[in-house]
């Protein structure tokens, strides 16, 4: 960790730690070349190829992070070869009561409830089309919290057709433990409603705007086999083009007796690892070579970058990593990331 994110980190970790995701998103909206400026770097070069899109290299930027898309210019600068705004929903929402976001350093961890807490697509697509971003934008959706899981289909429509001519891909996101009943959605029945209406209506939405546009789901890390066996066979017979695995866990693993261990949420950051990455493997497995998949969940290194590579992962996402190590945690990413794709002999396979 470079001095000067040290310093900075540890100013953050004073204050309540979504104050301080507040003040950094502020700044970095604000004065996005000063800000970045002792951090930003090239990007490390190392294109790849995967469901019709090229991205300049295999580490983004998770959902949740920024999820209004408020500070694309900073990522930009930061060296992400791909960037996931969201999740979005169609009506603005508050969230979670507070306190809903809590750190566990010791552990390089996060528990947090925000419930999809932000301001509405529609002023989303106000920033994206305001930035002048230049890498390829993931847009995560989901549903408002006040809509019934059953009518959950509507508000994912609204979702898709209203980002659909912004985003490079789109990502369905059901896997959320925050918002009452999401996680409902990946049982095999209601998950198929819920694709095929969606695949569908971008059909047509790729004649409308004479482009198609790559939709992922975005999986939960406490999924049975069983279960995970039926959203492959699902998500691949109604044409979705990948998977990203995985959201955070309603487990505590390594955290059992921690006084935070009973806070409601979901858990990220280092102990997710292990439970995320082997169901990356898992998928892999079931999904074979030829699918898209993105793998998130406990990056704190290159070496665990390489982890998720090495288990399936075309691509890899960070988020609370780069919250405990800092930008410098991109470049090591995606540079080891870039000389395990030479090994492994894939570095630019089109999927």
């Amino acid at each position: 960790m470079s001095l000067l994110y040290s310093l900075a980190r540890n100013a953050l970790f004073r204050v309540d730690a979504e104050r301080a995701h507040e003040i950094t998103l502020d700044l970095f909206q604000r004065w996005p070349k000063l800000t970045t400026a002792p951090f930003a770097f090239s990007p490390v070069k190392d294109p790849v190829d995967l469901m019709g899109l090229r991205f300049r290299n295999r580490i983004g930027l998770a959902a949740g992070l920024d999820k209004n898309g408020d500070c694309l210019e900073a990522w930009d600068r930061l060296g992400f070869g791909f960037v996931e705004i969201g999740t979005v929903t169609p009506r603005p929402q508050p969230g979670n009561p507070r306190p809903r976001m809590f750190r566990i350093p010791e552990h390089q961890a996060l528990i947090n409830r925000l419930g999809f807490n932000n301001k509405g697509v529609d002023y989303l697509l106000q920033r994206v089309h305001e930035s002048s971003f230049s890498g390829v934008l993931g847009i995560n959706i989901g549903k408002n919290a006040d809509t019934p899981i059953d009518n959950a289909i509507d508000d994912y429509r609204i979702g898709l057709e209203k980002v659909y001519s912004s985003a490079h891909y789109i990502t369905v996101n059901i896997s959320s433990p925050n918002t009452k009943n999401l996680r409902d959605l990946q049982d095999e029945e209601r998950l198929r409603a819920l694709l095929r209406t969606l695949v569908e209506r971008a059909r047509d939405l790729a004649q409308q705007h004479g482009k198609k546009v790559p939709m992922l789901v975005k999986i939960a890390p406490d999924v049975p086999e069983e279960q995970l066996t039926g959203i492959v066979a699902v998500a691949r017979e109604e044409g979705i083009d990948g998977l990203i695995a995985t959201n955070t866990t309603i487990e505590r693993p390594g955290l059992e007796d921690h006084v935070l261990a009973r806070e409601a949420g979901g858990l990220s950051g280092a102990p997710l690892l292990p439970r995320a990455t082997e169901t990356l493997r898992r998928l892999r497995s079931l999904a074979g070579e030829d699918f898209a998949l993105i793998g998130v969940g406990g990056v704190m290194s290159g070496r665990d970058a390489v982890l998720k590579q090495e288990a399936g992962a075309n691509l890899v996402q960070i988020y609370s990593g780069f919250i405990y190590r800092g930008p410098e945690l991109i470049a090591e990413c995606a540079r080891a990331m870039k000389q395990k794709g030479r090994e492994m002999g894939n570095g630019r396979r089109e999927t």
